[in-house]
């Protein structure tokens, strides 16, 4: 009986054991397959659109033969990018404006830049019913591409191309609640239209336009003194409690212990309050305040306001520069502090700053794409998304009352009007050591709320920002407030 006992506990552990070892086989395919189901989820939701963009998948060719490239359109549905078939049956891609939105729309031919790249997924998809793409595979026909509705304010691009007048540099104007990009100009442009014949051209050495430089966003230039609104920031947050009496003393060539400052022109400002340095733009005045600062909080802060990292957006872009560091000589961290020096920006983080300061500090993630159409319906749509508050509110609405006054008492006076108000900052940048050659810049927005605007200009060699950067913001103001 003891060996019976025995025998059956031993078929029951190797029972069990096998019970076991089955559960664990079990588990192990549900995990397997649970980990390959959200896999594949994951790869829809995140990855298809990356690889269905990627110039080496095979797949896309298969989408194009079978797809005619659906239509970018402006905000309010005009044609920006269209695919027109010839009679013998061949297919072009069409663009009505040519090189006045040449990089926002970009080219299709000699790869891909701008929409064209970045909504490759949608334009080369079909959300025709079911029933009409049947018909279409038995006739051999291709299906209709979706169509992608972008943020682009055609009349306000217009407006800032007509106002750059052929000269070198770029613009950007945002929606400063929501990153809607509504006008980006660059120029020296191209025509996409012609991309194919004039390519060599375009890309040779001898080259020296850079005309397929996105400048808005890839574009570097010191910020001059557009770049103090940011040095402001940063001593209102260093001294919240007594800023507000700061002086001090301008003799137009301002001659410190271990530094020489000039003001523009030499012009001494006098007795001068934080405001009242801001609207005269003195040089010698923001030269002293970079003293005072702690260097690594400043750096942290220029940091938080996206210098030194990638932009949070899908076009092609360059990461602004703020270089200085601990230990830095006191003529550096001056001409630092003025916009000079090694800090460079691009005219879209300009943008996105002024933005900001609009915003009661909140900035928000720039982007070009509205939704996605498919015969008139929305198909997906795309939503603001808030980066970050960068600064408070409080900081905000001092910077916003200064930027007033420039427009209200200083050397953006050529901003105000009956239609709207601004507030702005404009900027002269040498940017040639020893030279008088300066980039013209101005930044700043009008309007509130929903209603609310902002625009940052630079013109390469353009001069001062008041006598020539300014008015291309205030005719890009004008036409948005128009009645």
């Amino acid at each position: 009986m003891p060996e019976a006992r025995n025998k059956g506990r031993k078929k029951q552990t190797q029972g069990q054991k096998i019970n076991r070892e089955i559960l664990t086989f079990a588990y192990l395919f549900l995990f397997v397959f649970a980990a390959f189901i959200g896999y594949f989820a994951w790869f829809q939701v995140r990855e298809c659109e990356t690889v269905v963009n990627n110039a080496y998948n095979k797949r896309v060719e298969t989408r194009i033969k079978h797809t005619i490239r659906g239509r970018i359109l402006s905000e309010d549905g005009t044609v920006l990018a269209e695919t027109i078939t010839e009679t013998d049956g061949t297919e072009r891609r069409y663009y009505p404006y040519g090189e006045k939105l040449a990089h926002l729309t970009g080219y299709m031919d000699r790869g891909k830049t701008g929409i064209e790249s970045l909504a490759n997924f949608y334009l080369l998809s079909s959300h025709q019913s079911s029933w009409v793409k049947f018909v279409n595979d038995i006739f051999g026909d291709k299906n209709i591409g979706d169509d992608v509705k972008t943020t682009i304010d055609l009349d306000l691009q217009l407006a800032a191309w007509d106002a750059m007048d052929g000269r070198k540099g770029a613009v950007v104007v945002l929606e400063a609640c929501t990153g809607r990009i509504l006008a980006m100009v660059s120029n020296p442009a191209y025509d996409p239209n012609q991309i194919a014949e004039e390519w060599e051209k375009l890309t040779a050495e001898t080259n020296q336009e850079a005309n397929l430089l996105n400048r808005a966003a890839q574009g570097l230039y010191p910020p001059g003194s557009t770049f103090k609104i940011v040095t402001l920031l940063e001593f209102i947050r260093e001294y919240p409690n007594t800023w507000q009496d700061f002086t001090y003393d301008c003799r137009g060539v301002n001659e410190e212990e271990d530094y020489t400052i000039r003001c523009y022109d030499s012009t001494p400002h006098g007795h001068l309050t934080l405001e009242e340095a801001l609207v005269e733009s003195c040089n010698g005045a923001f030269g002293a305040i970079g003293q005072m600062l702690d260097q690594e909080k400043f750096k942290e802060t220029c940091d938080s306001l996206l210098f030194n990292q990638k932009l949070p957006l899908s076009l092609a872009s360059n990461a602004s520069r703020f270089p200085l560091e601990e230990g830095a000589s006191a003529w550096n961290i001056a001409r630092t502090a003025i916009g000079q020096g090694k800090t460079q920006i691009t005219p879209l983080l300009s943008a996105m700053i002024t933005a900001a300061v609009a915003n009661d500090g909140v900035m928000m993630q720039p982007y070009i794409l509205e939704s996605v159409l498919s015969e008139g319906n929305i198909v997906e749509s795309f939503e603001p998304v808030t980066y970050g508050t960068v600064m408070s509110r409080e900081e905000s609405e001092v910077i916003r009352q200064m930027m007033r006054a420039v427009v209200r008492d200083g050397a953006a006076r050529s901003l105000r009007s009956d239609q709207y108000e601004a507030s702005g900052k404009t900027g002269t940048a040498e940017y040639i050591t020893g030279s008088d050659l300066t980039h013209a810049w101005f930044t700043g927005f009008a309007g509130e709320g929903e209603n609310c605007i902002a625009v940052s200009v630079i013109l390469e060699g353009g001069g001062t920002g008041s006598a020539q950067a300014a008015p291309v913001a205030a005719a890009i103001f004008e036409e948005y407030f128009a009645d």
